[in-house]
Formats: C-alpha cells, structure tokens, sequence
C-alpha cells in the first residue's frame, strides 16, 4: 500500500508496476452517480419532487401511493424484470407506467411525469475536487469520457465542456457491466481497450464491467466500503487527489 492509493492484493504492488500500468493509459471514463457527486440526496428530492407534481396533476396518485410505496413499487419491478435493472430511464417509466393503470389514469401521463422528474434529478452538486480534477487531467492530454447506467446527461449539468465523449446504457443499449459499453467508448475515443481506464464506485458495475472488457478499473471508494473478493480493482483511489496521484500529476 502506498501513501495515497491502494492496489489490490493480487496485483504487484510495487512502484515501477504501478507507473508501467498507468503509463499506457490514454482515455479516462467515470461513472457519474457516486463517483463525481452524492447522489442519495439528489434522487430523494427527484422522487419527492415528482410525487409532489403527480398528487397535484393525478390526485389519483397521490391518494393511493406514498412517495415511499411508490419506490417500493419500482424497486418491486425491478426484481421481477432483472433486465430493467441497469436501464434506469426503461424503469421509472415503466414504474409510472404501472402506478398510473393502477389508479386508472391512461400512460399518458408517464413522459411529462418522467421529464419533471429528470429536471429534478439534474439538480447535482459535483464533489469539490471533481471540476478542478478534470480540467488537470484533460490539460494533461488524457481523453476523458463519463459513462454511466442513470440517466444524467454531462451537458445539462453543465458539466459537458470537461469531457470529450459521453455514452450512456441508453444510447448503446446495454449497461454496465455488460463490456459493450466500455467497447463503445473506446470505439468514439479512437482508442484500444488496452489504453483505457474506468473509475467508479461499484464494484459489480464499474469494475466488473471494464475488467471483462480488457480495460484498467480503477475503484472509486469515497466511502471506505470493504473491497469486495470478487470484484478487484486493479487500484483503489478515495478521492480525486488520489488519482491524480495515481497519473503522477501532483
């Protein structure tokens, strides 16, 4: 272990092998959701927000459900169509979907629902040491891409001048950590596999994930989870301090 970054176990942990890994590195892909910001918050004010907005436009709703059945219902759904897990936008559209025929309205009400609820969701603080970290990083030379499951759009957080690509489970059509996903950035970035990392905070998405696809994974653990055996990074940063660290550029 060294000072600001760990490597996991089955990989060397000496110096030279850590720089002779990085080295080669030429893009730079982050999940979004917990890696670049808090995203718990964010997603309990979208819910409130949207139960809010349907209890005043579908009384209906709001009668019926709380804001906490409703996440109960969704999650439900998700564990009966596993395929809708990762495929966030398919699923709280389903979710409203299904609350609406449940009281008697028609689906018609799922877009204008579904919108007032992403305008919410987009309502992020980044991390502190997330913007100034990106711009060192891309004035480094590194490509640098966000790739995620949710559906947080980079440019409508006004984040999307730091990144030189953005994919997302939707516009591929497949999720993490499905190596698909990893393929197609790569593929926009005019990159090899072999010349990209990825970093973000769960193990069974965003290591999973880039591990399958041939690339460098990179765990983002703010939080100070246990590593999980069967998920293994091959290094473990906690900040974004750390992983310019990691890049030798600090």
């Amino acid at each position: 272990m060294t000072k600001l970054f760990e490597l996991e176990k089955h990989f060397d942990s000496d110096p030279f092998f850590i720089k002779q890994t990085m080295k080669h590195i030429r893009l730079l892909t982050f999940d979004l959701d917990d890696t670049l910001w808090d995203n718990r918050p964010v997603l309990l004010a979208a819910e409130q927000s949207l139960y809010d907005w349907l209890s005043r436009n579908y009384p209906r709703i709001g009668e019926h459900y709380t804001v906490e059945s409703m996440r109960e219902q969704r999650l439900a759904l998700a564990r009966r169509e596993p395929e809708l897990r990762y495929h966030m936008t398919a699923l709280r559209k389903r979710s409203l979907q299904l609350a609406a025929e449940t009281v008697g309205y028609d689906a018609t009400l799922v877009e204008p629902a579904f919108e007032w609820f992403l305008e919410a969701r987009h309502r992020i603080t980044p991390y502190r040491d997330v913007v100034p970290t990106l711009r060192k990083l891309r004035a480094a030379g590194y490509l640098l891409g966000s790739l995620t499951n949710g559906n947080a759009d980079v440019n409508r957080l006004g984040l999307g001048a730091l990144f030189h690509l953005s994919v997302s489970a939707e516009s591929v059509g497949s999720a993490k950590p499905d190596p698909a996903i990893f393929s197609q950035a790569c593929r926009l970035a005019g990159v090899d596999v072999t010349e990209m990392a990825h970093i973000g905070d769960e193990p069974e998405t965003d290591i999973a994930g880039v591990l399958a696809a041939g690339g460098t994974a990179i765990w983002m653990n703010r939080l100070n989870r246990d590593t999980d055996p069967d998920y293994s990074a091959h290094a473990t940063v906690h900040n974004m301090a750390e992983l310019l660290a990691l890049f030798e550029l600090v």
